[in-house]
């Protein structure tokens, strides 16, 4: 079969390079190959059960149309510098002006109007300058919730519209390998049960998000694509009452701070907050279970979730980032009997194990119930855990009573990246025919990002062959 696009994954980053050939009237055949299930057939059995069910062959909340974006808590960040290193790409102007193009077809499809960050000037500068006393950074980034449930509204709507205009999308099938015959990509080879295809295209478009991050990266060093060594983040997951957040919540909805904390002066930052939100667990490959955080429109708790991430760059010897991640989160499994680890700050601090009875008895609700109570310090490595406690007590001078005892922090937290794919601005990399965007091209980190990309690509696909 032969197409003229080829897209590896219907998350954001193929979902938009999809949609900008539309709206540009490419006529380009267009198919895009998802392992996973179209939105509408998504549904995570947790919400009936009460227990993560560790679903085979996927978890349904990490793979399928959208990507995780779609049962995420659906935050899209309009500031180009939250999302990743796309800017030093394509340049900051031009990755705020994609941005705000990019927002404008979100709205189309139904996304709120309403902007999170844009008021209250007077109470951000006095959060501010605590930050910057704090020797942390405040970065200013206007947040569109959409919401868990309103995101798979959105995206349904979405791939409606793609089917509508022609794109063909193979639900179920996984893409094992690509063609590539004398360092040109010619194609992909998939695989739904014991069925195999050969799909050929012109142009091949590899956006398979976190969730393919590992296996674009075992592709780069079996077909020899560029590649440099990926940052990958490990931290925990924060869960606090909303009393403790109530003004960062009502001023800017989404805190985003920035730390080098002493002694090791690693990035340090905040990620993923959600006001009245609920902790999540997600699966991956190898029965890895890792925590997130998820925000709804209408149902909220008594609580605010956030993550705290510590970045970890490797040099040479070391190369494999993402299997030293996984690495973390196999030992942190391993101590909670295959569930998501919770342990109280104070706890931490006074160098002991949480036990259940303590948290029934704790201010803070845990709302992952089937969190095991533990210790997150015998797994999590000395240097992430020293950054992690260091960075927490600096937001505690920014958000009085973050760094109370009985604040709860579940792990692991891990986000991996692929080892960054070298390209150019037009996203050429060194094999003629293939593109790699979003996440797992080392170069985006969200919702976003990721789908202005594809927005760049499917014009750089346009223009070629207009």
């Amino acid at each position: 079969m032969d197409y003229d696009v080829v897209i590896v994954g219907a998350g954001p980053a193929g979902i938009f390079t999809a949609l900008e050939l539309i709206q540009k009237g490419s006529g380009q055949k267009i198919i895009m190959i998802e392992k996973g299930s179209a939105v509408e057939k998504r549904s995570c059995p947790k919400n009936k059960t009460g227990e993560c069910m560790s679903c085979k062959p996927y978890c349904h909340i990490t793979t399928g149309f959208s990507g995780a974006g779609a049962f995420s808590d659906g935050k899209l960040s309009l500031n180009y510098e939250v999302g990743g290193d796309l800017p030093m790409l394509i340049g900051e102007k031009k990755a705020q002006e994609t941005i705000d193009y990019t927002d404008k077809i979100y709205l189309k499809f139904g996304a709120d109007t309403h902007v999170e960050g844009l008021e209250n000037s007077e109470e951000v500068k006095e959060i501010r300058k605590r930050a910057i006393h704090a020797g942390l950074k405040l970065v200013d980034c206007p947040i569109r919730h959409l919401g868990t449930e309103k995101a798979q509204e959105l995206y349904y709507a979405i791939e409606q519209y793609l089917l509508q205009n022609g794109v063909e999308i193979l639900f179920g099938y996984e893409c094992t390998n690509l063609i590539i015959n004398n360092s040109e990509c010619r194609g992909v080879y998939v695989s739904k049960g014991a069925e195999n295809k050969e799909i050929f295209g012109k142009r091949i478009v590899v956006a398979t998000g976190r969730r393919g991050a590992d296996w674009l990266d075992k592709l780069c060093i079996e077909h020899g694509i560029a590649h440099n060594p990926g940052t990958v983040d490990i931290g925990v997951r924060v869960e606090v009452r909303s009393e403790i957040m109530e003004t960062v919540n009502r001023t800017l909805y989404e805190s985003k701070l920035i730390g080098y904390p002493l002694p090791f002066r690693n990035k340090v930052r905040t990620f993923c907050q959600n006001p009245g939100g609920f902790v999540s667990q997600e699966n991956y490959d190898n029965n890895l279970a890792v925590v997130n955080g998820h925000s709804y429109k209408d149902l909220k708790s008594d609580n605010t979730n956030l993550a705290i991430l510590c970045s970890h760059n490797f040099n040479q010897p070391f190369n494999q980032p993402i299997e030293y991640a996984q690495k973390v989160g196999e030992l942190t499994n391993m101590l909670g009997a295959g569930h998501i680890l919770v342990q109280r700050y104070g706890d931490i601090l006074n160098g002991k194990r949480t036990w259940q009875n303590e948290l029934s008895r704790s201010n803070v609700k845990p709302t992952l119930p089937d969190a095991v109570a533990g210790d997150i310090t015998a797994a999590l490595p000395y240097r992430s855990m020293v950054n992690i406690i260091n960075f927490i007590q600096a937001v505690d001078h920014v958000v009085p009573g973050f760094a109370s005892e009985e604040t709860l922090l579940y792990s692991p937290e891990l986000k991996f990246y692929s080892n960054r794919v070298r390209m150019d601005k037009d996203f050429t990399t060194s094999v003629k025919g293939l593109y790699c965007l979003g996440d797992s091209s080392g170069w985006t980190r969200g919702l976003m990002m990721a789908s202005a990309m594809g927005v760049l690509m499917g014009r750089r696909i346009f223009e070629e062959t207009v």
